[in-house]
């Protein structure tokens, strides 16, 4: 029930005029930077291990900003997922080399995880009707997770794949020409990942997927980057990576970082920093946190 009435109130707060809307997710924001400490913590931690010789009151400021963008894309949840189309498309636009949607050649989407990438996952679909699959995880809550889902497949021709489903899905719906929506930028554990630089941090547990899954289906790669801004939402994608994937799933995996890193540079408030990106530490080495 709490969950259910939740929703309903995210819904009805997404008729509120964006400006108002915003307003209240900053303010929520940062009452949550003062009372959740522990991922405050984590997020402060981020960004000294990714940006040493930044001041520390830079980092501070960007880690607010972080907790304001969080709730604010959180709340624009409520116009995004039970909104008009026509509203969503005038508030969610996609730009940059779009036309690298077009034909039929397998396409793997690389969208990190800045906190606008719901709205980015909807702007595909709505400027695409090529077969477009993602991968989420379930969560745990059958009223939130309903919600998630619809709201992820409302417009379009999207399904979504738990990842317990295996690669063979995944694969299929490349190979027969569809668009792969990927956020492998997480720390995911141990198993399957490599150990490549991220920022000033030089063995950040990276999962290879991108290299593998753009090789398994013959796909080029390209980079989805949402960004909120006062008028909605703005994702631009880039074109196709050149000389990728390459037969090193390792060195790929370091390259996807490097343009990730590029991409936060651009907005670095903006990204998932209340995350322990770095919980999973090389043998032997101690935990950063």
């Amino acid at each position: 029930m709490a969950s259910r009435a939740g929703i309903a109130l995210l819904n009805l707060l997404g008729r509120l005029p964006l400006p108002v809307l915003r307003a209240l997710g900053a303010w929520i924001g940062r009452l949550l930077f003062v009372l959740a400490a522990p991922r405050r913590k984590v997020a402060l931690r981020n960004l000294d291990l990714c940006f040493p010789d930044v001041p520390e009151s830079q980092r501070r400021a960007w880690a607010r900003e972080s907790f304001e963008a969080f709730c604010q894309t959180f709340l624009d949840r409520g116009w995004l997922w039970s909104g008009s189309e026509a509203l969503v498309r005038s508030r969610v636009k996609l730009v940059g080399a779009v036309q690298e949607l077009e034909g039929d050649t397998p396409t793997i989407v690389f969208a990190p995880h800045f906190y606008s990438m719901d709205a980015g996952g909807l702007a595909l679909p709505l400027n695409t009707g090529r077969e477009f699959t993602s991968i989420f995880a379930t969560n745990p809550d059958p009223a939130l997770d309903a919600w998630f889902m619809g709201g992820r497949q409302r417009f379009g021709n999207v399904r979504m794949l738990n990842r317990a489903d295996g690669v063979k899905p995944i694969i299929a719906c490349l190979r027969k020409g569809g668009l792969l929506y990927l956020l492998p930028d997480m720390d995911y554990g141990r198993s399957d990942s490599v150990f490549v630089p991220f920022f000033a941090m030089p063995d950040a547990a990276t999962i290879p997927s991108l290299s593998r899954f753009a090789r398994l289906g013959r796909a080029k790669v390209v980079a989805l980057y949402s960004r909120m801004t006062p008028e909605g939402y703005v994702a631009e994608l880039t074109p196709a990576w050149e000389n990728f994937p390459t037969d090193d799933h390792v060195a790929d995996t370091a390259r996807m970082n490097r343009e990730l890193e590029a991409a936060i540079r651009t907005m670095p408030a903006q990204y998932y920093w209340v995350h322990k990106r770095f919980k999973t530490r090389p043998e032997g080495q101690p935990s950063v946190y």
